[in-house]
């Protein structure tokens, strides 16, 4: 040891006669898809996708969707009785209620002002019926903490969403103009009583609508002669065990927010409406010795005087204290996922967990901007590939729903998307890498000059012989049926031939069929002359 300098090794490398193997490996970061395939998306300007990690968070299912143990049993058992005296209960409050409101309603013409006083006064007796109907439904008595802040220091509140309870609660405690989807104005007896309230109208996906609904959160938040805005800003209920996402509706405004959270503490039974039918939880609700329930008002949240702050931030900072206060996870999970969790159990494919379909569509719209609208449209378009119990697609069953052959061009499309290289693809990934083709810079300009290769002359249409043109340098073995049934997906009228109109929409439903088109666009260069061409096609 003593010869040895510091910089010696410690171990000594054995002398051999043999030459070393030098092993290189190259870093291909543009390559997501299968050794050996190439990125066919590459001519649009991609360079592949990630699909993030998928939560195992479910917060829209139900813990109690069976009666389970003897002790459930008997109660349900005992509690009949009890049960039809409940029923009997609910429906006379709820009829003395109705026609209460009629009455408070009866020649009111004015809706866009505050309801007069003397209206109001009659409405203390539907008020006092949604006690009798809480009580009715098991909630004895409701344990609060804290206060309602005056409506001059919160003319906005905002709560969590676990049942059909806190719209009953609120309407009781607080008598609120509440923020509800335009569908519960058809609704039976509920369609008038929520009108009393002074109801502000939305329909989430229509974006008029929603400016129109966050004006009038304004307009009223703004005078004291309207009662406080009630708000549920995740848009759904929930299980009580996350808090998801919150729509920015009662943010934008800018005025203090009064946070309230909601409890159902609970052993047996699980008062979340998830998974579950109404009539089903009613049945529970009834058939329970007592439902308990918390209600905390937390303390006000202003938006910042100091800087100028987004309503976004404000949102977060108010998810933030109600999540804490609930001592709960937030995720990003959203009523879009509900609609994906309602369009997977609808689905007559061998389902066994609807709940693989969730995205947190939240952070989806946020990283790939696109809508809840769209991301169903995948959904079904995914589901009619007939997804295995686990919810993957199989390589021949993708090409099947897509009439694509199976050739080599076909499997670099299977790739692309099969990012874990598992020789089988899930929803997300196929929502992931759908929406990354469908967003790039270049897709819609790559479509109007696909159209454009497609037509010849003065035509502005295209035909079976031109399309089948078209795609052969992608799949050059296709025959006559087979470009025919390829057709036929694009030439939606069934008309014999394709407008500008169904291509475009076509490829913006499909948009990983962007990629047949990809040999005759290669040499395209995508410059301000064709950004002309695009002007002109669209």
């Amino acid at each position: 040891m003593g010869g040895n300098g510091l910089t010696s090794p410690l171990l000594s490398s054995p002398t051999s006669d043999h030459p070393h193997l030098i092993v290189t490996v190259h870093d291909d970061s543009d390559s997501t898809t299968h050794p050996g395939f190439r990125n066919p998306f590459a001519f649009l300007g991609s360079s592949g996708f990630t699909v993030p990690v998928s939560t195992t968070a479910d917060p829209f299912k139900n813990q109690t969707l069976t009666i389970g143990g003897l002790y459930e049993w008997l109660k349900i058992v005992i509690c009949l009785p009890i049960a039809l005296a409940r029923l009997l209960l609910f429906g006379v409050s709820l009829l003395i209620g109705f026609v209460a409101t009629k009455l408070a309603l009866w020649g009111w013409k004015d809706r866009q002002n505050p309801m007069p006083k003397w209206r109001c006064r009659i409405m203390w007796i539907t008020r006092v019926c949604t006690r009798c109907i809480l009580f009715a439904f098991g909630y004895h008595w409701i344990r609060r903490k804290g206060k309602p802040a005056p409506r001059a220091t919160a003319p906005i509140v905002v709560s969590n969403h676990v049942s059909f309870i806190e719209p009953i609660f609120y309407f009781y405690e607080l008598f609120p103009t509440i923020v509800s989807s335009e569908s519960h104005d058809s609704l039976p007896v509920v369609g008038t009583i929520i009108r009393a309230m002074q109801v502000i109208y939305v329909n989430r996906f229509l974006p008029s609508s929603r400016r129109q609904a966050v004006s009038e959160i304004k307009r009223k938040a703004s005078c004291d002669r309207f009662p406080r805005v009630l708000l549920f800003p995740e848009g759904t209920t929930t299980n009580g065990r996350f808090l998801i996402s919150f729509e920015l509706g009662a943010f934008i405004s800018g005025y203090p927010i009064q946070p309230v959270i909601v409890r159902y503490p609970h052993v047996h039974f699980d008062q979340s409406w998830g998974y579950i039918s109404l009539p089903r939880l009613m049945f529970r609700m009834f058939t329970q010795f007592h439902n308990f329930m918390e209600v905390e008002y937390l303390p006000v949240v202003s938006p910042l005087d100091n800087k100028k702050e987004s309503a976004f931030h404000f949102a977060q900072r108010t998810s933030h204290a109600m999540a804490a206060a609930l001592n709960v996870v937030q995720t990003s999970h959203s009523f879009g996922d509900l609609m994906l969790l309602v369009k997977a159990a609808e689905s007559k494919s061998k389902q066994v967990r609807p709940s693989a379909y969730m995205v947190e569509m939240a952070r989806v719209k946020s990283l790939l901007d696109i809508s809840s609208m769209e991301a169903v449209d995948l959904l079904d378009k995914f589901l009619s590939m007939n997804p295995d119990p686990r919810g993957r697609v199989t390589y021949h069953d993708f090409l099947r729903v897509l009439r694509l052959k199976a050739c080599t061009f076909s499997e670099e499309i299977f790739a692309f998307i099969d990012v874990d290289k598992n020789r089988a693809i899930t929803f997300k990934q196929f929502l992931f890498g759908s929406a990354h083709v469908l967003k790039q810079q270049l897709f819609q300009q790559a479509c109007a000059l696909a159209f454009s290769e497609c037509v010849s002359g003065d035509n502005i249409y295209v035909f079976e012989h031109q399309f089948g043109e078209s795609i052969r340098p992608a799949i050059p073995d296709l025959n006559e049926d087979e470009i025919h049934e390829l057709f036929n997906l694009f030439d939606t009228d069934c008309d014999g031939r394709i407008s500008k109109d169904e291509f475009f929409t076509y490829l913006g439903r499909n948009p990983l069929l962007i990629a047949l088109f990809s040999p005759c666009l290669q040499n395209k260069d995508f410059s301000e002359d064709d950004n002309r061409l695009v002007e002109e096609i669209v």
